[in-house]
């Protein structure tokens, strides 16, 4: 048994089992922790960022993209703090992380030393990272630091994906024991979790008789790698397929059964065609309120009159917002495949329902033509998705900022293969995008990766991009610049015919009439990162080409339009008026909340 530290246990520990890079900031309390890494049996490869929570949003993009972990590494105190909106952002959307931060040492606990938070219980950092992870571990001794390890990895690996932390104190990271490092594979499960028959012969007797089946994919279908499981199930049935923000690139959008997104902002198509099902299909779909329109009846789903049937790998989401016909506890790619073999060629005629949705997609294209192909500037939100598209290899990766781009990168950027579409779909975190597009260039270094972001998502972690200059990695940059939180501020014009103080959703001078807009790209090119301005149509295409051409990091900024720029809103989002606002607004409001069926 090697005697080895505990920071050189965990850093040649991770090197075994595969990690390939880790990211944070050398702070004070993870410097013997850091120095293991530099020692030999250590493989890992530390990038420092310039924010903790670009760290963890770094990592995760690099799971997203590959299915692989990668370790965030930070410091005690504010920096430990800071790693929170990342874990809370990928515990939200299933993404696993291993976050490793320092504490106080042992014998130092209690005296509120080391930024220690002690008042309630010493050294009480742990608790705040409890609801944002799957499991945190505090370490006490050198020799626990392999058992902690393997179950964090198992826990990470195993059944629905989620972020885990390790807290380990100064004095643990430099103190050195006699141990012997876990083998992972002797640690781990084999294979997959497989659906009970009976549940799938149920399941296919409901669908058997389906007159207008529909399958609503999450992002546990992209997890559980069962894209040609799905799309093989679709056809038997002749289904159409929907997906939430999680879901989009489980199923080619090119396909003719393909009937779009659904929820608030998802597309005409995939609402109706979604609410008009006679059975639901759900796949690693939780039906949060944005992708459910509210659980509002007849918007995007029926549930009941509809049937649903709900595969999931957690039991917690099954039957939690919907009642379920058939509830059906498995990984989703042996599910959909014993699904698809007991119907056989037994599926339904579904000719009416595959007509009702060509022309629901062929009205839908003529509507969002308008703005993919208007010329105006300030460009529309769509305008640059169109020639980023055409620019863009088919497997080349997307990733959405928060906000209006979220929108309509959900609504008009198609993707036709897994992980190739990356968002904060449960969290909508500002600050997530420009990161985690680094991690997934990390993660796929031969995929093209590019990042459309709003100003205001990309003020928040825009100084991640010295990461990409300091390393040369080429990942491409879309800044849709509106000067301002103009999904805020859409929302309140909506619902109270006016928005707050100019200086909150708008950027402006005093809170006067006078924008104020950020130069972006000066911004960039400070970093170091080659950046244009685009200010006609005719230059959008090619200053997109030459960045993707690049072989280093680039941005793009598209002034956009303030106004009517954003994605269309064909779903409902439960937004209560307030009382003091007595007229129509507030009966509509109440009329519409009546008709939420959530359980």
């Amino acid at each position: 048994m090697p005697s080895l530290t505990g920071g050189e246990i965990i850093a040649q520990t991770l090197t075994n089992y595969g990690v390939r890079y880790g990211a944070g900031i050398p702070g004070h309390g993870v410097w013997a922790l850091l120095d293991g890494f530099l020692q030999d049996g250590s493989e890992v490869d530390v990038l420092q960022v310039f924010h903790e929570q670009s760290a963890v949003h770094l990592a995760d993009g690099y799971y997203r993209a590959s299915g692989k972990p990668m370790v965030a590494l930070t410091s005690v105190g504010p920096g430990a703090a800071n790693t929170l909106m990342g874990l809370a952002t990928a515990y939200a959307d299933s993404a696993s992380l291993l976050a490793i931060t320092g504490a106080p040492p042992l014998h130092m606990q209690g005296h509120g030393t080391m930024q220690e938070l002690e008042r309630h219980r010493d050294n009480d950092f742990a608790r705040m990272v409890e609801p944002a992870t799957k499991r945190t571990w505090q370490i006490n001794t050198v020799a626990e630091i392999p058992f902690v390890l393997h179950r964090a990895f198992n826990a990470m690996l195993t059944g629905r994906p989620g972020p885990v932390h390790i807290e380990v104190p100064m004095d643990i990271q430099a103190a050195a024991a006699d141990v012997n490092l876990h083998d992972l594979e002797r640690r781990l499960p084999i294979g997959r979790l497989h659906p009970d028959p009976g549940a799938i012969e149920a399941a296919a007797t409901v669908l058997r008789d389906a007159k207008r089946p529909v399958i609503a994919v999450g992002g546990g279908a992209i997890t559980a790698e069962a894209s040609a499981e799905l799309r093989a199930l679709a056809e038997a049935l002749q289904a159409p397929v929907v997906v939430t923000w999680s879901g989009k690139g489980a199923f080619p959008e090119d396909h003719p059964l393909f009937a779009g997104p659904i929820g608030q902002t998802g597309t005409v198509p995939g609402n109706s065609i979604a609410a008009g099902a006679d059975v639901v299909l759900a796949v690693g779909c939780r039906f949060t309120d944005w992708s459910a329109s509210s659980y509002r009846k007849g918007v995007t789903f029926s549930l009941p009159p509809g049937k649903l049937i709900q595969i999931d790998l957690d039991p917690h989401e099954i039957g939690k917002n919907y009642p379920v016909e058939v509830g059906i506890l498995a990984d989703a790619k042996p599910a959909l495949a014993d699904l698809h073999a007991a119907i056989g060629s037994q599926a339904g005629d579904t000719s009416a329902q595959l007509e009702e949705l060509k022309a629901l997609k062929d009205d839908w294209a003529d509507q969002e033509a308008k703005r993919s192909g208007s010329d105006q500037t300030p460009f529309t939100s769509q305008r640059p998705l169109r020639d980023l598209r055409r620019a863009m290899e088919r497997d080349g990766i997307v990733v959405a900022g928060s906000g209006n781009t979220q929108g309509a990168v959900k609504q008009s950027f198609p993707v036709y293969e897994p992980r190739t579409h990356m968002t904060s779909g449960g969290y909508s975190s500002m600050g997530w995008a420009v990161p985690a597009a680094i991690g997934a260039k990390l993660a796929r270094p031969d995929r093209q990766v590019a990042c459309v972001v709003g100003d205001g998502d990309f003020l928040q972690t825009g100084q991640e991009l010295g990461v990409c200059a300091q390393h040369g990695i080429p990942v491409v940059f879309v800044v849709q610049n509106n000067g301002g939180y103009m999904s805020i501020r859409g929302g309140q014009r909506k619902i109270m015919d006016r928005h707050l103080l100019s200086e909150f959703t708008e950027f402006s001078r005093n809170g006067g009439d006078e924008a104020y807009t950020v130069d972006v790209t000066a911004v960039a090119k400070g970093f170091g990162v080659a950046a244009e301005k685009v200010e006609s149509s005719d230059d959008l295409q090619p200053a997109l080409e030459r960045a993707l051409a690049s072989e280093g990091p680039a941005l793009v900024e598209v002034p956009t339009s303030r106004d009517a720029a954003g994605p269309w809103v064909p779903g409902w989002w439960d937004f209560p008026v307030p009382a003091y606002i007595t007229d129509e607004r507030q009966d509509e409001y109440w009329a519409e909340r009546a008709e939420e069926q959530h359980q």
